[in-house]
């Protein structure tokens, strides 16, 4: 074991040495039976003497701390005591800010359920992995990885040119790899744009019900957060707050109703931006899985004024574990992003990204998100038909013809009868969400999403009967908000 021991001075170097590797066995960092450093060898790295970590060695062995092995070396006592986790001092004297108390991990979404409802989970059983795993493993050769520098902040050459091109064919988004941005994720791409476009103080306006993680991550910034209410033709502009600088909108596919915004609204919207010198986030997260009706063209396309930050992500069209997306800027915004990105964490992974590129030019992503809406739109078209037949008297589907999940309005229940439903359906092996855990500052929804990208084809019907049977329960009275963050998707 490599322990640290840190000199200053050259007084008492003997007592100094036995005092840190004696904390370091009561600690717990040196565990039992873990061999220590010999003693030539930590002479040499704490420029003392062999005699003097001979010393040192024979204390511990004296006072039972340690052994003595002929022939192999010194070893800490096993079993000297309980592990108790390290570090023991100081536990308690830092504090995090209060409005993280706030935020909770999404804890079902790391549990293993027997039908999985769970909104913006794609297939992962269906991805093809022998391609990618080949396209990974090219990367990772010394002669692809090269001298093994960081790269370019803004991501991978091949991978930006990629992006500009998907976008461009797959969505309408005429952009360059230039004001492309790899980034971790969405929820990296909503932080770095906050970062560069708002300070504390500052008012960011989302839509209500909507996504909660950025909600919550823009208040960690120290941003104003608005809920602005949606209603069947998208976000209700006249509603935003005059004074917000940031307005973050899911036009495509509204999350969580599932609704896509009208050509007025989006119009409307831009042009509501360039009056209030505010700046929109379109975050077009699952598009690409359309069933039916004419595809919406993405405000990025309609923006005059370059007010649009449209940013994407590959965790919906290919896995929910890759954590890669990207910005599209605006010119005037560029830099800023850029430097944004390098301060955060430099760049995202350099071999995934090579990959990704390769992966996206030679046709994978596309045929891979063919097969996937077929699938994507047979498991759709059979939730509504289920829901029809056996559950009409419960829930009322909210029409939608794009992404991974459907939401649907309770019928003579409150939210509060919908959350202990749930809690009992979870209990019985399967997870969905509430709308109510989606609101802001608007009244909480009565209703439940239902996400059918992780759920086989044959366990839609069987699941559907277990949510039916949970919510057919004895239900309880009175009203519960739904927790914070409980069930928040990650993006």
């Amino acid at each position: 074991m490599d322990v640290h021991v840190t000199l200053d001075g050259r007084r008492d170097l003997a007592g100094e040495i036995y005092r840190q590797l004696r904390a370091a066995i009561l600690d717990g960092r040196l565990r039992g039976g873990e061999r220590l450093p010999p003693t030539r060898e930590l002479g040499a790295r704490l420029s003392v003497s062999r005699t003097t970590v001979s010393v040192v060695y024979d204390r511990l062995v004296s006072e039972g701390f340690a052994e003595a092995r002929v022939g192999s070396g010194t070893y800490v006592i096993p079993h000297l005591r309980p592990d108790r986790g390290w570090p023991l001092r100081g536990s308690g004297a830092l504090r995090p800010r209060r409005i993280w108390d706030g935020v909770a991990l999404p804890g079902s979404l790391f549990r293993e359920t027997t039908f999985d409802f769970r909104a913006g989970i794609p297939d992962a059983r269906l991805f093809p992995y022998p391609t990618w795993r080949a396209m990974v493993a090219r990367e990772l050769r010394p002669a692809t990885v090269g001298r093994g520098a960081y790269g370019d902040p803004a991501g991978h050459p091949g991978l930006r040119e990629a992006i500009a091109r998907h976008v461009g064919v797959a969505r309408g988004v005429l952009t360059t790899a230039a004001d492309v941005v790899v980034t971790s994720g969405t929820q990296q791409a909503m932080d770095l744009v906050a970062r560069v476009l708002v300070s504390p103080g500052d008012r960011i306006a989302v839509e209500d019900p909507g996504y909660p993680p950025p909600r919550r991550l823009f208040e960690t910034l120290g941003v104003r957060v608005a809920g602005v209410p949606v209603d069947g033709e998208g976000i209700v502009v006249d509603a935003i707050p005059d004074d917000a600088r940031i307005v973050s909108v899911t036009p495509s596919h509204q999350f969580p109703l599932g609704t896509s915004m009208s050509l007025r609204r989006r119009l409307s919207l831009l042009d509501w931006a360039e009056r209030h010198d505010a700046a929109i986030i379109e975050d077009d997260y699952d598009s690409e899985f359309r069933y039916g009706g004419r595809p919406i063209e993405p405000l990025h396309s309609l923006d005059e004024f370059g007010r649009v930050i449209y940013i994407g992500s590959f965790s919906k069209t290919m896995l929910a574990t890759l954590r890669l997306g990207f910005i599209v800027t605006p010119p005037s915004l560029r830099d800023a992003v850029h430097a944004a990105k390098f301060l955060a964490d430099w760049h995202s992974p350099w071999p995934t990204q090579a990959a990704l590129a390769r992966f996206i030019e030679q046709g994978w992503l596309a045929r891979h998100v063919r097969r996937m809406r077929r699938i994507y739109e047979r498991r759709h078209r059979r939730i509504i038909e289920v829901i029809a037949a056996t559950m009409a008297a419960e829930l009322e589907v909210i029409p939608s013809s794009v992404g991974l999940h459907l939401a649907t309005r309770a019928r003579n229940m409150s939210a509060d009868q919908v959350a202990e439903g749930l809690r009992r359906a979870s209990a019985l092996g399967l997870e969905a969400q509430s709308l109510a855990q989606f609101a802001a500052d608007q009244e909480p929804m009565a209703g439940i999403v239902l996400g059918y990208g992780a759920i086989g084809d044959d366990q839609i019907e069987p699941g559907l009967a277990v949510l039916r049977s949970a919510l057919a329960m004895p239900r309880a009275t009175g009203r519960r908000r739904p927790e914070p963050g409980r069930d928040a998707i990650g993006a």
